[in-house]
């Protein structure tokens, strides 16, 4: 059954913005992207403000969300987790793990492979081990071990194709031979939750065919400009186009200036919106798990559990449309750059822009209809409307 959506359709494309624009498909590939006026079939009727009509959001970073988390819910649960995500927009979801044992992570690839094979995940994210204790956040230190290409050709082996990104800090211990596995597996190295200096991290940020910056800012030396560091590095490599950094753009994990200041200064190609989202992403006020650590959630902030006061920040509580609409309307950074980070950077750096991440006839029919405020109104998944 055919569905035409109308309205203010922002398609990441040579098209750019349409005012009066007109999406359509009737099956799971879109087959017309263009102003209505182009469009030869029967034509919905506006009433007041247009909705918005976007690609379907791109998460690369995720933890889980709806009560339930990746690193450590059973199958039910990684469907439900995926289903709130999906609901509110994201279409397209990579299942982050934390640092763990091999033993542990081998289980967890199992069980989220399962998913990545039944089209709920786009892949997994592999965040540790091979991080740096001095810099561990919301990691278990006891679970962070250093580089250990046998540790890593393993996971990799067992994950089959299933693993599309690896966090690893730069000085980690052998590190040239992770980057050299990471790069024959085709899996995106993303350095990140590390105190590297500013040479090493150039380096390293050479050795990868495709690399990314976990979470900007955040598990990383703050900037200082006597000081050349990790995140000095990662800026200038990020502004050139040579690297992507994600961007936890939730009002906790950076203040809106700082999203505004580095869309201004890298621009949205080079950025990709990430939520780090974990199992209270949606959720009350309360104690959650990530991975083995207790959290707790206070005016929806996440925290590592501390009897001694506020404890580390433990992921995110937003879903991908709350970071959209804040980048938006906070940040003050105009709809296509934020819709570009939302969706077509990070398709591109997972290597699947020729399916997803704008709107363009042939490609996969997942979009996102927004209110004017970017609240989402309904997704469509391959096609079809999703109810969460």
């Amino acid at each position: 059954m055919r569905t035409t959506l109308r309205g203010r359709v922002v398609t990441l494309t040579e098209a750019g913005e349409l005012a009066d624009g007109v999406v359509s498909f009737d099956g799971p590939l879109l087959d017309f992207v263009g102003p209505a006026a182009e469009f030869d079939g029967e034509l919905p009727t506006l009433a007041g403000e247009p909705p918005i009509v976007l690609p379907g959001l791109i998460d690369v970073h995720c933890h889980g969300g709806g009560g339930f988390g990746f690193p450590e819910t059973d199958f039910d649960g990684i469907v439900s987790a995926v289903g709130f995500h999906r609901g509110r927009g994201t279409t397209t979801l990579v299942a982050s793990l934390v640092s763990a044992t091999q033993d542990e992570l081998l289980e967890r690839i199992d069980l989220l492979g399962k998913a990545v094979d039944a089209g709920l995940l786009a892949g997994i994210h592999l965040e540790g081990p091979f991080i740096s204790e001095h810099r561990c956040g919301a990691h278990d230190p006891a679970r962070i071990v250093p580089g250990d290409p046998a540790m890593l050709r393993r996971l990799l082996r067992h994950g089959d194709g299933r693993i599309v990104s690896v966090t690893v800090a730069p000085e980690t211990a052998r590190f040239d031979e992770l980057a050299d596995l990471l790069n024959e597996a085709g899996v995106l190295l993303s350095l990140g939750h590390t105190v590297a200096d500013y040479e090493r991290s150039v380096r390293a940020m050479r050795r990868g065919e495709r690399v990314s910056i976990t979470h900007l800012f955040n598990a990383m030396p703050a900037l200082a400009h006597r000081d050349a560091n990790f995140l000095t590095a990662a800026m200038a490599a990020a502004g050139r186009g040579d690297v992507v950094a994600e961007l936890i753009a939730d009002g906790v994990h950076l203040a809106d200036g700082t999203v505004r200041m580095v869309f201004d200064t890298l621009g949205a190609d080079n950025l990709a919106l990430i939520t780090d989202a974990m199992a209270a992403a949606g959720m009350p006020d309360g104690r959650y798990h990530l991975g083995i650590l207790d959290v707790i959630v206070a005016d929806g902030v996440s925290r590592l559990y501390d009897p001694h006061g506020p404890g580390t920040i433990a992921g995110g509580t937003a879903c991908a449309s709350d970071v959209l609409r804040r980048t938006v309307f906070h940040a003050g950074v105009d709809l296509t750059s934020a819709a570009t980070a939302a969706c077509a950077t990070p398709a591109r750096l997972l290597g699947i822009d020729d399916r997803v991440g704008a709107l363009r006839a042939g490609m996969r029919a997942d979009v996102l209809v927004t209110d004017s405020q970017l609240t989402p109104v309904t997704v469509y998944k391959d096609g079809l409307p999703w109810n969460s």
